[in-house]
This record gives C-alpha cells, sequence and structure tokens, in this order.
C-alpha cells in the first residue's frame, strides 16, 4: 500500500463522496476511483458501499481507515523529523484578521502538542491581500477565507459560515429577522482598496460594483458602520459590539474558512500542517 493510496482513502471516508474528496486531493475523479478500487483489490474486501448519496465505509474500511490514519501520522512526523534535523524547523502562517477564531486556538493547540520542536511564525494580514502573503512569499500557508482567485494555489475547507448583513443596531432594518440583497440595493457598502483580488471584492460587494468608504481592516469596516450606517457583510459566527447587529441574508452564499499554499509546494511541515488543521476545525 502506497502513503499516497492511503491518503486518497482517506480523503474519501472523511469527506464520504468521491467528488469532494477529489476536489479536496485537487485531481479529478476518475483516477481517484481507479485508485481506489486497486486498493480494495490489494486489500481483498470492498472498503466502501457506494449509493447514489455518497460513500459509507464497511467494517473492513473502518478498520483501515484507523490504520491508515496512524501509518500516516508517522510518515507525517518522521518527515518533519528529518526537515527539523535538516535546519527546516519554521513555518510562517498568515492569518485573515480574526486570530481570535476558536478554529484557530485549537488548530494551535493541536500543532504544539504533534511538533513541539517546530518554530511557527505568525503573519497577520489585512482585507487587501485573502492569501495573507501567500501569493507573495511572505507566508507558507494561509487561513483565510474563500471565494478567492485560486490561480497557482491549492485550497483545503476547513469551514463554511453562513453570512449576514452588518448594521448600526439603531439601524430599521436591524429588527428584521432576515434580509436579501436586494434589501440593501440603495445602501452605502464599503469597499477595498483599488487593485484588491476581484473574485474576493465581489463576494463581500454582494456580486455587484457599490459606492461607500474604502476599508483595509474588520475594525475599519465596523467603525464604518458605527460612524456611517454604511452596510457590508460579515459570517454569522463574527463577535459584534452592542451598538451593531447582523442579521442573516438568505441569498448569499456561505463564506468557507480555508487553509491556502502556493499549488506544488512539497514542504512536509506544510503538509502535517493541512492534515492537523482540517480536523481542528471540524470539531
Amino acid at each position: 500500500m502506497e502513503l499516497r493510496t492511503l491518503r486518497y482513502f482517506v480523503a474519501v471516508a472523511e469527506e464520504s463522496h468521491f467528488g469532494r474528496a477529489a476536489t479536496r486531493l485537487h485531481m479529478s475523479q476518475p483516477p481517484l476511483s481507479r485508485a481506489i478500487k486497486r486498493l480494495e483489490a490489494d486489500v481483498g474486501a470492498l472498503l466502501f458501499v457506494r449509493s447514489a448519496a455518497g460513500v459509507t465505509l464497511t467494517a473492513v474500511g473502518t478498520v483501515l481507515l484507523d490504520e491508515a490514519r496512524a501509518l500516516l501520522d508517522h510518515a507525517d512526523r518522521v518527515r518533519v523529523r528529518v526537515s527539523a534535523a535538516a535546519g527546516v524547523a519554521t513555518l510562517t502562517v498568515g492569518i485573515l484578521g480574526d486570530g481570535g477564531d476558536p478554529g484557530v486556538t485549537r488548530l494551535a493547540a493541536a500543532y504544539r502538542r504533534r511538533h513541539p520542536g517546530i518554530e511557527i511564525r505568525i503573519r497577520v494580514a489585512d482585507l487587501t491581500d485573502p492569501t495573507c502573503g501567500v501569493r507573495s512569499g511572505l507566508v507558507d500557508v494561509a487561513l483565510t477565507r474563500a471565494p478567492l482567485d485560486e490561480t497557482a494555489l491549492a485550497l483545503r475547507v476547513l469551514r463554511t459560515d453562513p453570512v449576514g448583513v452588518v448594521l448600526r443596531a439603531d439601524d430599521p432594518l436591524a429588527r428584521r429577522d432576515r434580509l436579501r440583497l436586494a434589501d440593501l440595493s440603495d445602501r452605502r457598502w464599503f469597499r477595498f482598496p483599488q487593485g484588491t483580488d476581484p473574485v474576493w471584492q465581489s463576494y463581500w460587494n454582494g456580486g455587484r460594483p457599490r459606492e461607500g468608504p474604502v476599508v483595509r481592516a474588520v475594525h475599519e469596516c465596523l467603525q464604518a458602520v458605527l460612524w456611517n450606517g454604511t452596510v457590508g457583510l460579515a459570517p454569522l459566527r463574527h463577535d459584534l459590539p452592542a451598538e451593531l447587529a447582523v442579521v442573516p441574508l438568505i441569498d448569499m452564499a456561505p463564506s468557507r474558512v480555508v487553509a491556502v499554499w502556493n499549488e506544488g509546494d512539497t514542504n512536509p511541515l506544510l503538509r502535517s500542517f493541512i492534515e492537523i488543521a482540517t480536523a481542528a476545525y471540524r470539531h
């Protein structure tokens, strides 16, 4: 059994779906399906029960999942220890503005337990660069939000959050249980500076050009709402001051919390970080 095939198997088992697993692995579905069938032939038993809705593990698959995770975990530790011995013992992580996310807290604790000898350097980025420095080479991996321009990047979805509109608490719309983007068509929105990733900008502007103050940081966005009555979007789980309210938007796609890194980066520290992050955000 090759480690790569076991990683494929774990991805399918965790996603319960070949299509989602293929997306997570940045590959097409047919070669993934073939790899799993070869693994089943090697094992001599079915690992998944297939259905139109996805897949579920068989009893044999459940046993293999535990063993595969343990084996892959050991392989990652070997790579990290060898890299550390060679002097490659630092990983730089970019974080988009809200390091108070409980997922980040769990990830930090889990990573320290797994790799106590690795130095993690943190770079907190503002809203003008959703890759937090990945594209410019300032960081190895970023904990950020999608959608963004994914050209030459690899991406792992860690969580999805529903989105709402941030309003002043005394705004008449703040008393509503839910809103649509059309309810905000006559409002001023905050905007990002010229040159900001257009995919990112379009999402946070509700899919159309807007007029309003230019902001660079989450704090500036909130101040724009407080002082000017500007509206903007934010994940519903974002903590807000008492003077502000957030109302769910029923026609807005959720915001995905993602880990992003440069496509083709083979740093073993990065591989281990992504797997630990996936588990940390799942809880």
